[in-house]
Parts: structure tokens; C-alpha cells; sequence
């Protein structure tokens, strides 16, 4: 796997690159997605998981440019539900069908299919994956999953995974740099 971040291996993909500025809304799988999928549960039975806050920054940026970011799990978790306060963004939990949930989420938007990224690691994601505008998983997603994706991160799951893909998207769009405070995009004020 090319180690290089997908922003960079993507870049000479013109046909990709216009799929990914088209994006207004990604979802996000969260366990073994933004995740590791490791699920610590302690004494009292309460389940704890490890976000990377790259991870979170990409979404904040995100939502700064315009695009809607939600979370798509089928596994129940108050982590999670937390973790999308905290950031902003929507959070679907429990979910049995994704695919029926992106598409709830379209109609609401007033978007479609071909205007989402969804993100995934494993057999569930699929549908979801297959029917929308752009497909990605983290590095060490399913085997299937992977080859039914048309991005896979260099980053693993729950390391930087899904802010490669928050990056290649704002660069598609043309608006990595919007976000950044004036010095930090070279500008004396």
C-alpha cells in the first residue's frame, strides 16, 4: 500500500478529484473507522473508546467549509453520541441499515446520493459505500471492504484515517486552506 497521504496520491486523478468536490455530506462508520474497533468495557460494564484528535480536527474543518458530517454505527454507544456532540456533527446509532439512513439523510439535505462520501471498514458499510458518490476506507479495513472502496487511507483506523480523507476533500474543494487562521496561511495582517 502506498504510504503517501491520499490527498497527494489522489491528486493527479482529475476524475476522482471532481467526484470528491461535489461532496456535501460524509459519513462516518465509527467503530474500526474513526475508532481502532477495539471495545474496552470496564468493571461497571461501560465502554470506553480512543478518538485521535486529527481525526476530529478534519471533521471540525469540515463543517467550517460546509460539508455535513454524520455518524453512522449500528453498534449503540453513548461514546460515540458524545463524541458527535462534541464536534457537531449528526449521530445515528444502532442502525441496521445504513444505506436506508444516508438516504434519510439526503432527503433531509435535499442532496443526493452522488453528493456523499461515506467511509467504512467492514461488511455492514457496504451497501452504503456502493451506492454513493464516493467510497473510502481506513488502511486496515476488511479485505472485501477495501477492495469495494475507490479511496483507501494510508492512515489505520482510529490513527489519522479519516483526516486524510477530510484533507483530500477540503483539496478537492479547494478549500484546504479556508479554515486556517490568516498567519498560518502565510498572510501578514
Amino acid at each position: 500500500m502506498d504510504t503517501l497521504p491520499l490527498a497527494r496520491r489522489a491528486a493527479g486523478d482529475t476524475e476522482l478529484m471532481a467526484r470528491a468536490g461535489n461532496i456535501r455530506l460524509v459519513c462516518f462508520d465509527v467503530d474500526g473507522t474513526l475508532t481502532d474497533g477495539r471495545l474496552t468495557l470496564d468493571a461497571d460494564g461501560r465502554e470506553t473508546k480512543s478518538f485521535h484528535v486529527h481525526d476530529g480536527q478534519g471533521i471540525v474543518l469540515l463543517r467550517q467549509c460546509g460539508i455535513e458530517v454524520a455518524f453512522v454505527t449500528a453498534r449503540r454507544s453513548e461514546v460515540a453520541e458524545r463524541r458527535a456532540r462534541e464536534l457537531g456533527v449528526r449521530c445515528h446509532i444502532g442502525v441496521k441499515d445504513k444505506l436506508a439512513c444516508v438516504r434519510a439523510l439526503c432527503a433531509e439535505l435535499g442532496i443526493g446520493l452522488d453528493a456523499v462520501c461515506f467511509m467504512g471498514d467492514d461488511l455492514p458499510d457496504l451497501p452504503a459505500m456502493r451506492a454513493v458518490g464516493l467510497s473510502a476506507t481506513p488502511g486496515n479495513a476488511h479485505d472485501l471492504t477495501a477492495a469495494a472502496a475507490e479511496l483507501r487511507t494510508a492512515a489505520k483506523a482510529g490513527k489519522g484515517a479519516a483526516r486524510e480523507l477530510c484533507d483530500l476533500l477540503l483539496a478537492a474543494q479547494g478549500r484546504i486552506d479556508d479554515p486556517l487562521p490568516p498567519a498560518a496561511r502565510g498572510e501578514v495582517s
